[in-house]
């Protein structure tokens, strides 16, 4: 898998080009001049953003009421596949990506409930957030991990 990083200027000068293109493809006659300082840009382009980091592994999850061990793969677009366990439960995970600097992945637990893990990457590199059981919104819990990503 190769990664290629584009520069804030090439991702400006392209995301202008882009604008320019979409407002003379709709027949819009007024665009931003080429020097100006904040390129004009229609709702329909948005910037994606890539995963800033990779969660495939095996890795744990210490929550306030729990040890989780997560097993995932990571594609290249950032989308997050794979199973986790916790003592005798297991449970499958039925989505999850990782965007930017961002992490969520929602549980399908064996014995009933989904469990919803979002989180974010912290200046130390480890990943914190909060559970919600979604069949039961009451239920919640804080988490973090001990490894870095």
């Amino acid at each position: 898998m190769s990664v290629s990083f584009v520069s804030f200027r090439t991702r400006k000068l392209l995301t202008t080009s882009v604008a320019a293109l979409l407002l003379s493809a709709v027949g819009a006659g007024v665009t931003a001049p080429a020097n100006a300082a904040t390129p004009v840009t229609p709702r329909a382009v948005q910037e994606v953003r890539a995963p800033g980091f990779n969660a495939a592994g095996i890795w744990y999850v210490f929550q306030t009421n729990a040890t989780v061990r997560v097993n995932l793969t990571q594609d290249g677009n950032g989308h997050l596949y794979g199973s986790v366990s916790s003592g005798n439960t297991s449970g499958t995970v039925r989505d999850g990506s990782v965007d930017g600097e961002n992490i969520y992945f929602t549980v399908d637990w064996s014995h009933g409930p989904v469990g919803r893990y979002t989180g974010v990457r912290g200046p130390d590199r480890r990943l914190s957030g909060t559970t919600v059981d979604l069949r039961n919104p009451s239920s919640q819990a804080t988490w973090f991990t001990e490894r870095t990503f």
